[in-house]
């Protein structure tokens, strides 16, 4: 009904534009690949001998394991992430001056300093008893860890102020503790506002395991570094790789889509078996 009242469905004119406008788009999108297409055959950058080794056994099988590789990466950061946002998001939250204060400074400290930054010091300050390939590892994990946790905290945090005060006021009235009323009352309520944030920030964490190119490769950034240097065809590998990340970015966004309207859909029905089940006892 609000969207009803606060949106005017656009008339046969307007709607005529917006398709013109969408097509003159597709097409001049079309002309620039193209165009980005002819340059690249001119330069010779389609020759087979530089998409062979894409076809070969043992470098698939490289691909394969450094695409692994960066997917474990991006699952313990996100993962990680999300316990550091919720423990600072709710901090942020606490009627402790100090505890509010200290998870302040965190948040914001890790939220301020570039995420390349945190990976070097990590590398250099924090790994560097490893070996040069796990150290990089664990760099990326450590170091998008906390920065997406910073960032996910201001996610919680206005998650939770995003639920009507009566939410709260209610449960308190009732006797409820402060712990209580966020885990079972305010943080339930709130996940339905921030998943579109959380997905988006999924999507960074996994992009940003490429960033420790700076430092070494490990991951698909492992076989961009390394591939080009035997075969000299650094845009193909290129190609390849972005592709590797834009399905895997694509299939996270959809399967996080799916939970999405999956868990909105039984918070509604959930909802409406709260409201029927009082009108059937009336009843």
């Amino acid at each position: 009904m609000a969207a009803e009242v606060l949106f005017d469905a656009p008339g046969p004119k307007t709607v005529a534009r917006h398709r013109i406008y969408t097509i003159v788009a597709v097409v001049a999108l079309l002309v620039l690949v193209a165009y980005a297409v002819k340059r690249l055959y001119d330069a010779g950058q389609f020759e087979y001998a530089l998409w062979e080794p894409f076809v070969t056994p043992n470098i698939m099988r490289a691909i394969g394991e450094a695409w692994l590789d960066t997917l474990t990466m991006a699952v313990l950061a996100v993962l990680g992430a999300l316990v550091f946002g919720l423990v600072f998001g709710i901090g942020k939250l606490s009627d402790r001056k100090p505890v509010r204060w200290v998870s302040w400074l965190v948040v914001e400290f890790f939220r301020a300093v570039p995420v390349i930054m945190l990976m070097i010091f990590s590398f250099y300050a924090i790994f560097n008893s490893m070996s040069i390939e796990d150290g990089a590892y664990w760099s990326v994990v450590l170091s998008l860890t906390v920065y997406n946790g910073a960032v996910l905290a201001e996610v919680f945090r206005a998650g939770v102020n995003a639920v009507p005060r009566g939410q709260a006021e209610a449960a308190y009235a009732i006797g409820m503790r402060k712990s209580q009323v966020m885990n079972v009352i305010l943080l339930p309520q709130a996940v339905k506002i921030m998943i579109p944030a959380i997905i988006s920030q999924m999507v960074v964490a996994l992009k940003d395991t490429s960033l420790i190119l700076i430092v070494f490769g490990v991951g698909l950034t492992k076989i961009l570094k390394s591939l080009p240097l035997s075969f000299n065809n650094i845009v193909p590998t290129t190609i390849v790789i972005s592709g590797l990340y834009v399905i895997t970015n694509l299939a996270l966004t959809y399967l996080a889509t799916r939970a999405q309207k999956r868990f909105v859909g039984e918070k509604e029905m959930l909802q409406v078996s709260n409201v029927a089940e009082p009108v059937s006892n009336v009843a």
